[in-house]
């Protein structure tokens, strides 16, 4: 039996006009048309090709090798691009737009704008759908993340304290508005870090490494910045914000921290609006 709204290995079962018939086991012959057929790899009779599986706008199986932006058990940020009585349907990448009935709305949504939604297959017709109403999707596993753990995030939601995110596709976790250095856009993926494992259950994030190793690195990052440049840099303790963010994507506040740390050790001198090597540090 194929799974529907994934991507599955299928056996190429014969060939026609039109396409490659591919072994979709309880399923039947599922067709791959012509237009999908890998031109860079075998495609005789027993092969495997690697396919995704959904119904076509006639409500048949069908499979393609375009990739979606998401497949059933996913997350992702996805345009609204029409809307009928029953829902709205999102461009997840492939002909047949998804459906993302207006009972599994979380709040309203107009053409053109974005969300995030979650893919599943309904139950009942085995039809690929999306929600945004996240929560039962989430934290449904206990957290096993260690403070400083390097982890994968989408960003969902502003909020009074800062922005929800999802942790690995796995759990909400919070940035709040005081680590949050940089600008924050809805909808996109970021590279996270797991600052605080609360007693509640709650995880507090930042977006830049934490503890010690982190500033032992940002240290060495900046030596070796420097070292590239000739031995200095047009940084400083009083540059913007903005400035560092983009030169070394973490906030000024450690930036400034890690500057305090060189200079006590005597590597760097620090200027008004530079710094400098003021030795070859011991390594």
């Amino acid at each position: 039996m194929a799974d529907i709204g994934r991507f599955n290995h299928l056996e190429i079962t014969k060939h026609t006009d039109f396409g490659l018939y591919l072994d979709g086991g309880e399923d039947g012959e599922i067709l791959l048309p012509n237009r999908y057929v890998p031109k860079d790899q075998s495609t005789e009779v027993g092969d495997r090709l690697r396919v995704f599986v959904y119904f076509d706008s006639e409500d048949r199986i069908i499979a393609t090798t375009l990739r979606p932006r998401a497949q059933v058990g996913d997350f992702a940020n996805l345009k609204v691009v029409a809307r009928n009585r029953v829902g709205l349907f999102l461009d997840w990448g492939l002909p047949k737009d998804v459906l993302l009935p207006f009972a599994e709305l979380k709040k309203p949504l107009e053409e053109g704008q974005y969300c995030v939604a979650y893919l599943y297959l309904d139950k009942h017709t085995s039809r690929v759908l999306a929600t945004t109403r996240l929560d039962r999707y989430l934290d449904k596993t206990p957290a096993a993340y260690k403070v400083g753990d390097a982890v994968n995030l989408l960003m969902v939601e502003r909020t009074d304290l800062g922005y929800k995110a999802i942790i690995n596709g796995e759990h909400w976790g919070l940035v709040h508005r005081n680590e949050a250095f940089k600008p924050i856009k809805l909808g996109r993926k970021e590279q996270g870090y797991i600052r605080e494992m609360r007693p509640d259950g709650k995880i507090n994030l930042s977006l830049q490494p934490v503890g010690g190793q982190a500033a032992d690195r940002l240290q060495q990052q900046i030596l070796e910045r420097l070292r590239a440049s000739g031995g200095e840099l047009a940084l400083s303790d009083r540059s913007p914000p903005e400035a560092i963010s983009e030169a070394f994507s973490v906030s000024k506040s450690n930036f400034k921290k890690a500057l305090g740390g060189l200079m006590k050790k005597g590597f760097i001198t620090i200027h008004p609006d530079h710094i400098t090597l003021a030795q070859s540090p011991e390594e």
